[in-house]
């Protein structure tokens, strides 16, 4: 079965062509944990996991390794904490537990395992889980010695810092060239630099950093450049050379560029990643949604209003996954119309049966460059078993459909809900239809909606 992808790089579809099938390799740049993640940091999240579901049922789970990495040293964290007046160790080890309990929420698999729960990649303290950042500093200082050893970086004030001249094809990826960035008013300047386009690849701390974020090096106790950290922690994970780098299309400058100009250098026989993916932004209004324009919504804000997981999940696949989405109510309110249908229509079925549709059309859909709206359409139609399992590689149909409209925590006391629909259905019998009526009445005021069905039976669901 051909795999397509629009590949970045080349700005052409693709044919994907595994380095090795038995090993298919993938990285995606993960959350800096500063603060909660918003839904455009969510909907890049949940496309790479759905890729990563889809190249897992071609390939086989155990021939499948995904690394997405979590940035847990950074400026934007260093700010958040003294804003906060707390620790960064504090800050980020809260955030790193917020961002797994929202994505957890949104049915997205650990980027470590794979679907028969074999964990693929430990991290460099023998932690489970996507690699940190602060446990790979040696891996970074090691990468920087090699560039300045190629010629490719120079040290200056402290700094190290690489030479964008010395990478011929730099700007291949975003399509900007070198005289553009001197030109462009958003390159930061600094008297250290050589060249205006120069990125950092370590920085000398300041006075008043908090000791966690301080780390030694040849040149000064400091810390790593963001984009160097990526760089070293997909070439110890998946090598110097692997198959696909994802990320939002919001990185792809200046942040992939220099990932692919340090890498290249740095292991110059390589070509670092063959395939690059990117998802294209979740949209207010037109506008991008981030936290610097202050029009972002969290996960968190979604799920504490009611909105399930899963609905978030269907609303940010509702696209397809480089195109742009822009959020609103309309979108949220036709996920829930939708699972809603899908949850009264479903039958589960075992995970062979799941795995058996692997060749089937819906699976060929999504291997034609992740074209999920497409593979959604055919959910509607078919046997219940059918939708059960394209459901199920889609990443839906997390509960079964009785927690769904009935919830899944003890917020509701589901034995005397029982108890007075029985006493309605009484009511309705002996035709005492203001008891009837003063019954249902309740229950909604508790949000408990009744569905009577045409035998006399009566369902309900919370609202």
């Amino acid at each position: 079965m051909n795999v397509l992808f629009y590949n970045t790089l080349t700005r052409k579809h693709e044919v994907f062509t595994p380095i090795d099938d038995k090993n298919v390799r993938m990285y995606v740049c993960g959350p800096t944990v500063y603060d909660r993640p918003h839904l455009g940091n969510a909907r890049s999240v949940v496309v790479y996991d759905v890729l990563y579901r889809m190249l897992m049922m071609v390939y086989g789970p155990q021939h499948v390794t995904y690394v997405r990495n979590i940035t847990d040293v950074d400026d934007k964290i260093n700010a958040a904490a003294k804003t906060n007046g707390e620790p960064i160790s504090a800050l980020t080890k809260r955030v790193d537990g917020w961002f797994h309990e929202d994505i957890a929420a949104l049915g997205v698999l650990p980027a470590t395992k794979n679907l028969t729960g074999k964990e693929t990649v430990k991290d460099a303290k023998g932690i489970m889980g996507e690699p940190h950042a602060t446990h790979h500093i040696p891996h970074m200082v090691a990468m920087i010695e090699k560039l300045i050893a190629n010629g490719n970086a120079y040290v200056s004030q402290g700094h190290v810092l690489f030479a964008v001249n010395s990478y011929k094809d730099y700007g291949q990826l975003s399509g900007r060239k070198l005289d553009e960035l001197v030109a462009g008013a958003r390159v930061e300047v600094e008297s250290y630099k050589k060249h205006p386009g120069d990125f950092v690849l370590w920085k000398p701390a300041d006075a008043e950093d908090d000791a966690s974020s301080v780390f030694p090096s040849p040149w000064s106790a400091g810390r790593p450049g963001w984009h160097i950290e990526c760089s070293a922690m997909s070439s110890n994970y998946l090598g110097d050379h692997f198959d696909i780098h994802g990320g939002g299309a919001d990185l792809m400058f200046p942040h992939h560029e220099n990932e692919i100009a340090q890498s290249r250098c740095a292991m110059p026989d390589s070509k670092f990643a063959n395939y690059w993916v990117h998802n294209g932004f979740l949209t207010v209004g037109g506008e991008k949604m981030s936290k610097s324009l202050g029009n972002f919504t969290t996960v968190r804000d979604l799920l504490d209003k009611g909105v399930k997981g899963e609905v978030i999940r269907l609303a940010l696949l509702s696209a397809k996954y480089n195109e742009p989405l822009d959020w609103n109510e309309n979108l949220v309110h036709n996920a829930k119309q939708t699972l809603d249908h899908w949850y009264r229509t479903m039958i589960p079925t075992s995970e062979e049966y799941v795995s058996s549709i692997w060749n089937s059309v819906f699976v060929h859909t999504l291997t034609k460059d992740l074209n999920v709206p497409s593979a959604i359409s055919q959910m509607f139609g078919g046997s219940p078993h059918d939708l059960y399992a394209k459901g199920r590689i889609l990443g839906f149909f997390n509960m079964t459909a009785d927690e769904w409209f009935k919830g899944t925590d003890n917020s509701v006391n589901k034995q005397h809900i029982e108890f007075l629909i029985n006493n309605r259905i009484a009511a309705k019998k002996s035709k005492n239809w203001a008891e009837a009526d003063k019954i249902r009445k309740e229950l909604a005021e508790q949000g408990i909606i009744l569905e009577d069905r045409p035998d006399g039976t009566t369902d309900w669901r919370k609202a």
